[in-house]
């Protein structure tokens, strides 16, 4: 008779820490995140509250890794039809629908106040979440460059922010509605400004 394995304290870490992020975002889309607790997000998750602050130093940063998680499910890399503009058109749409849920911009609101008292966590969101994102957004680029549907000189970082900063600046000073309309004349004027002068 064989005798039986030893549990793998490696797979019920991961386990624990997977039930964490998961309960997290459950509670962050049930209740906000002002009324998120870490006594929640234990109790929800099936573990003390030792084992959440041993991984994780405030609510902040667990909300963050449960965001990140999703955002890794989801995937960076950006659409490539073949047709820049269009392609630029989808991923700002889809921003744009991501400010405009309840949930979603409640929770994003949250982070970015938490960030601005915590360096850690803001250093975190730069490298781990906004960073991937903004190279994947210049990756996109590099190949419309290389097939020439946008100029060979393009200073990607700033063509990045030309595309992301204004519907950012619009959800958080609420300054006007974030629509489809918008997304689609931002790009528009974007890809005009980063086309290569005719010859």
């Amino acid at each position: 008779m064989t005798p039986p394995k030893a549990p793998d304290p490696t797979r019920r870490s991961e386990r624990s820490r997977q039930a964490i992020l998961t309960a997290t975002r459950e509670l962050l889309f049930e209740v906000g995140y002002a009324r998120l607790t870490i006594e929640a997000i234990a109790a929800r998750a099936g573990v003390g509250k030792q084992t959440i602050y041993r991984w994780w130093s405030s609510k902040g940063a667990v909300m963050f890794d449960s965001l990140l998680d999703m955002s890794r499910a989801e995937g960076a890399e950006l659409p490539d039809t073949g047709d820049v503009e269009a392609d630029l058109r989808t991923v700002l749409r889809a921003i744009v629908d991501e400010f405009n849920d309840p949930v979603l911009d409640g929770v994003t609101r949250a982070l970015n106040t938490e960030i601005q008292n915590d360096p850690q966590l803001s250093a975190d969101m730069r490298d781990r979440l906004l960073g991937p994102q903004l190279e994947a957004t210049k990756d996109r680029l590099r190949a419309a460059q290389a097939v020439g549907q946008l100029a060979p000189d393009l200073d990607l970082s700033v063509a990045v922010e030309l595309l992301f900063g204004p519907p950012f600046h619009r959800w958080l000073l609420r300054t006007a509605p974030l629509t489809h309309e918008y997304a689609d004349t931002i790009v528009t004027m974007a890809v005009r400004a980063m086309r290569a002068a005719p010859r």
